[in-house]
């Protein structure tokens, strides 16, 4: 190539010169630029925080049960338990009525259904008893251990004023953040390219490819939707990212690109297929099946890395297959609701949830098996809202954890050194202690990305990529990056109280639930907080599996979005084949 252009071939030879004979300006750039980054964040990230932020807390309601004798009990999901239980969607609380005793499904179609869940007084619909399930219409009769109800879901012309009432609450644009954004990149590769004397032209490359290629077609292919925030977040963190692998290991920058790539088609594909409720069921004894096979299948072939043999490596190629297997748990998890919250699902998902973590104890993962064992308890929470049996898990999950620091002699020294990383500086603490040493010099605004010293540090762009933020880009930057992962977590938590169907929410909120965890660990480990447990800060820390498993996550957060023209939502199809 540099034969076909000689200019570009001085260019090779002259630019890093000019970069050093040009220092007073290189300096000038820097500290201009080191402020101006943690305004054109706030520009980016407050506008998709307050967009998610904003949505309706109050839900939809979409039918009622009237009571004998005057009142009713709103219909504000598409999968309700019926019965006796406190946490019970819609609530009986008489001795006659189970804790869980029916549900009332609504269906693809928008038709709705009864289950009865094995009650023991039985559920009528017109005096026919219910064996399994039975349709409902309008003005139907349920009884419900011995309580006469009366089913009024919404009619056509109700729901299409439903329909109206969401398309007043679209999404904020995002092409202010975009713009912001893309400044950001071209800033960031710029600064990147004079830190390093000219040498890594990667990392103002894939930067720019970034914003050029990845964002803007993704964008301009989804113009007709809105509802960009959640993207907005993941590529301001992905940009992070690549900021830092071309700070601390160049040569991975372009890798770490095609693993962007490769998610953000994850992410399409993967909210492609979650629109049929249908095929969800069909096939999640398959995911299960692959949860188990990726950990299986790494258990013997897995190679170890920092202590962990959770890497699987072919030739120049290496990945962990745990990350990806956390989609797939998910899956399984939030799709076996055949009959809702039965006991014999919840058991199997048990059962997964206990090789899942056999696996992970084997590999000596104890950070990510922490991180499936907290997605285990949020999705069994919100399937059973059973804090008796969740507390008993905890107990023996604690046991189980003691047995491992007893027999697992690398975890019980990560231990050891948990709260005083001080005393063992040149040990055990070593990472710990240059971590928060370099956190310290970086400062509010940092000394300039590509201008810190933690790079130098094994597992700088992962384990302890917080320090690397915190040093090279500020505290400002830092904490933001954690705010808005933070972010996605509330608003999984509060996609809870409007969402309309079971599999969406429950998926939104394990999402949440592993991406705050995976959190808390990276951050709280690399500053002594908690034991430094080796998992990554999603989106930001260098790792092609994480980043791809990182915008997979983010699918399950898109599906529980119900605003109008943020995703294809079913409703309008539904409403209109009424």
């Amino acid at each position: 190539m540099f034969r076909a252009f000689p200019q570009a071939d001085i260019l090779r030879t002259q630019v890093p010169q000019w970069v050093q004979a040009h220092g007073d300006l290189v300096w000038l750039y820097t500290g201009v630029t080191r402020f101006l980054f943690p305004l054109l964040a706030l520009l980016i990230l407050v506008r998709a925080i307050r967009g998610l932020l904003r949505i309706p807390t109050a839900g939809e309601v979409w039918g009622q049960l009237a009571l004998p004798g005057g009142g009713s009990l709103p219909i504000r999901h598409w999968e309700n338990i019926l019965g006796r239980a406190p946490l019970a969607d819609l609530r009986l609380d008489l001795p006659t009525v189970s804790r869980q005793h029916a549900a009332l499904v609504r269906e693809e179609g928008g038709q709705w259904r009864i289950h009865d869940l094995g009650s023991k007084a039985g559920t009528l619909v017109n005096d026919e008893p219910v064996e399994g399930s039975a349709p409902l219409k309008v003005g139907d009769a349920l009884s419900v251990g011995g309580v006469k109800l009366l089913f009024l879901p919404l009619s056509r012309g109700e729901e299409e004023q439903l329909l109206q009432r969401r398309r007043a609450e679209a999404p904020l644009s995002m092409v202010p953040s975009l713009l912001w954004l893309t400044l950001f990149q071209v800033l960031a590769a710029v600064q990147l390219f004079l830190a390093s004397g000219g040498e890594h032209r990667t990392a103002p490359l894939t930067l720019l490819v970034l914003t050029a290629v990845m964002w803007w077609y993704y964008s301009s292919a989804r113009r007709r939707l809105r509802g960009f925030e959640l993207e907005t977040i993941a590529f301001f963190l992905s940009t992070l990212s690549l900021a830092v692998t071309a700070s601390s290991a160049p040569e991975a920058t372009v890798k770490q690109l095609v693993a962007i790539l490769l998610g953000l088609l994850f992410l399409s594909a993967l909210t492609a297929w979650m629109a049929d409720p249908a095929r969800l069921q069909k096939l999640r004894w398959l995911m299960a099946a692959l949860a188990i096979g990726l950990l299986s299948v790494t258990l013997v072939l897995g190679r170890s890395k920092f202590g962990a043999a959770n890497w699987i490596i072919l030739g120049p190629f290496s990945f962990q297959p745990s990350e990806i297997a956390k989609i797939f748990y998910i899956f399984a998890g939030s799709a076996t609701l055949e009959r809702l919250f039965h006991r014999r699902n919840l058991g199997l998902f048990m059962v997964l949830t206990g090789v899942c973590l056999l696996c992970l104890a084997l590999m000596s993962d104890f950070g990510t098996a922490c991180i499936f064992f907290a997605t285990f308890l949020v999705i069994a929470y919100l399937r059973s809202g059973d804090f008796a049996t969740l507390s008993l898990l905890c107990g023996g999950a604690a046991f189980a954890g003691l047995l491992v620091l007893r027999f697992k002699p690398y975890i019980f020294r990560r231990f050891a050194s948990w709260g005083h990383a001080w005393q063992a500086a040149s040990t055990t603490g070593y990472q710990q202690t240059r971590a928060m040493s370099a956190a310290a010099s970086g400062g509010l605004a940092g000394m300039g990305a590509g201008n810190g010293w933690l790079q130098n540090i094994p597992a700088a762009d992962t384990d302890l990529v917080f320090g690397m933020l915190c040093e090279e880009w500020g505290i400002l930057i830092a904490v933001l990056a954690v705010l808005s992962i933070l972010t996605l977590t509330v608003f999984a938590a509060r996609a809870c109280r409007v969402g309309r169907s079971a599999f969406p929410t429950i998926a939104a909120c394990a999402a949440g639930a592993l991406l705050a965890a995976q959190t808390a660990l990276n951050v709280f480990g690399a500053m002594d907080l908690l034991p430094l447990t080796g998992v990554t800060l999603p989106f930001v820390s260098n790792g092609g599996s994480a980043m791809i498993a990182s915008w997979g996550l983010l699918a399950f957060l898109r599906g529980a979005d119900t605003r109008e023209r943020s995703r294809r939502a079913p409703v309008k199809k539904e409403v209109s084949s009424q």
